[in-house]
């Protein structure tokens, strides 16, 4: 089962989100990343198979920024490889999700005739194109949000990054176990509790 960490604080966020996601490691994964929000804009690092991996990646390019998501993937849609890595994303969000989109296809259908381009074969990756596409039309990341998800099929947990929204971190679940935590002016999401090691 996959796991989410989201973090908007006042420390780096990549190193906590690593700490996070190795609580998390008894779920099962096969590959992981990390993306944050630096300076309005999105920045990920992404690795196939164990943390360690991930935490060479980020040992050899550093991620800044406070404000960011991870994920530890169990492949349901597409093979365990760092491109089916969550998270996922567009020019304007990036996304990690737990669960399945059951109506992914027809998702996935309209959205490429819209001219959207996908790279990974997982249903996740049609949740970030159709907020983009949200987005696009003038919404709000939170109005987006909210009409994205009626959308969608089946149960779920995300966790959501908007770039030029340096203070939001989104969530949003249906069936699917997605905490809230609140800490000295910090927020914390996870797909279970976990303690921030400070």
């Amino acid at each position: 089962m996959c796991g989410i960490i989201g973090i908007l604080g006042t420390d780096l966020a990549a190193p906590r989100l690593l700490d996070g996601l190795r609580r998390l490691e008894y779920r099962g994964y096969d590959s992981a990343g990390i993306a944050t929000l630096v300076n309005g804009q999105i920045d990920r690092r992404r690795a196939e198979g164990k943390l360690r991996n991930l935490d060479a990646v980020l040992a050899a390019d550093p991620l800044p920024g406070v404000l960011g998501i991870g994920h530890t993937r169990w492949a349901t849609h597409g093979v365990a490889n760092t491109t089916n890595a969550h998270p996922h994303t567009s020019d304007r969000v990036a996304l990690v999700h737990n669960g399945i989109i059951e109506n992914f296809r027809p998702l996935r259908a309209e959205l490429e005739a819209k001219g959207y381009s996908f790279d990974t074969e997982t249903d996740t990756e049609v949740i970030v194109y159709l907020l983009t596409d949200l987005l696009k039309q003038g919404l709000s990341p939170k109005q987006a949000m909210v009409q994205g998800m009626q959308r969608l099929d089946g149960a779920f947990a995300i966790a959501v990054l908007v770039t030029g929204e340096d203070g939001l971190l989104m969530g949003a679940r249906r069936g699917s176990p997605l905490a809230v935590g609140y800490g000295d002016g910090e927020m914390f999401l996870g797909s279970d509790a976990w303690r921030s090691a400070r």
